[in-house]
């Protein structure tokens, strides 16, 4: 129940959203992505379309190996259910999409596809789907069509069975990462050029991150990859240095006050005031894992001060 309640508020679907578009780098100039696409004039939004820009050219990547010209995706956050109702709502988003053509069969329904994923096993939607008639395969390690009375080509994702080094962002997409999926993901992401490519990468990292705090600080404190951290989320770093520092210089200014009432002379106040910078210097050397320097650096404190703090450390 702790866990359940840690990871609640997590934006699962930027991250996943981000993933897939990760998981399909290396055809992005083949594929269109358009997320949360738009049923009906209506709120009514499936979670991503990939449309395939050119028909004759297959796709390698073993989650596209089926896609077709029109390629619906449907993401369930890891505390979510995938039952058969929630099966049966995806198939009729699927079909709404292929009704809604501007003109008579624009979008065959030959040329369109269902893809579902979870990072659990659906053990009982299997169950179900197949007392119902229909074939569950495995294509690939995680990867499991269905097969026979079904109006598009279907697939379920099981991302937690996906290959390990074919598919790590949406493996990422867990509130149970494991630390060898996430050091490579961040030697992959560190080598990763174009900024959207980069952002897709961060996407996933923030949720990550989020639903996996302490293994991320393991890998901050033990594994070298502190730096890469910082590199990849720079901004987010910058936006926490930048409130320790506020944070930090309002306790200083109202514990010298204090310490000055206190004292009735300027030199309660100064002392107050130190006081409450040394605190906050060493808050940001155990919670942000920097050094000395680099905490007085964060707060401001000018280079001939530095000496009389780092004593006091």
């Amino acid at each position: 129940m702790e866990n359940n309640r840690e990871i609640t508020g997590i934006s699962w679907h930027s991250g996943f959203y981000g993933a897939m578009e990760l998981e399909l780098i290396a055809e992005k100039g083949l594929l269109e992505f358009l997320r949360e696409y738009p049923l009906s004039k209506e709120p009514l939004r499936m979670d991503m379309l990939i449309i395939r820009k050119q028909s004759g050219q297959p796709v390698a990547n073993e989650i596209g190996h089926m896609f077709r010209t029109y390629n619906i995706l449907e993401y369930k956050s890891p505390d979510s259910p995938l039952s058969i109702d929630d099966y049966y709502k995806t198939m009729g988003y699927a079909c709404l999409y292929k009704g809604l053509g501007e003109r008579l069969n624009q979008i065959p329904a030959e040329e369109l596809t269902v893809s579902i994923i979870r990072e659990r096993y659906p053990g009982r939607l299997f169950e179900d789907l197949k007392k119902e008639g229909k074939k569950i395969g495995e294509s690939f390690p995680g990867i499991y069509k269905i097969s026979g009375s079904v109006p598009f080509e279907t697939q379920v994702i099981v991302s937690s069975r996906l290959s390990r080094e074919k598919h790590r962002s949406l493996r990422l997409l867990s509130s149970k990462v494991q630390k060898e999926d996430a050091r490579a993901f961040l030697r992959e992401a560190q080598r990763l050029k174009e900024p959207g490519d980069r952002n897709n990468a961060e996407a996933v990292l923030e949720v990550s991150i989020a639903a996996n705090r302490e293994l991320y600080e393991e890998i901050r404190r033990k594994s070298g990859m502190g730096s890469v951290l910082r590199d990849l989320m720079k901004e987010e770093i910058a936006e926490e240095k930048r409130k320790a520092r506020q944070e930090g210089l309002q306790e200083g200014r109202q514990e010298g006050r204090q310490e000055g009432r206190r004292e009735g002379r300027q030199e309660g106040w100064q002392e107050g005031q130190q006081q409450a910078l040394t605190k906050t210097i060493q808050s940001l050397m155990i919670n942000m894992k920097l050094s000395a320097d680099q905490a007085m650096a964060v707060m401001g404190i000018p280079a001939e001060e530095r000496g009389f703090y780092r004593a006091r450390l």
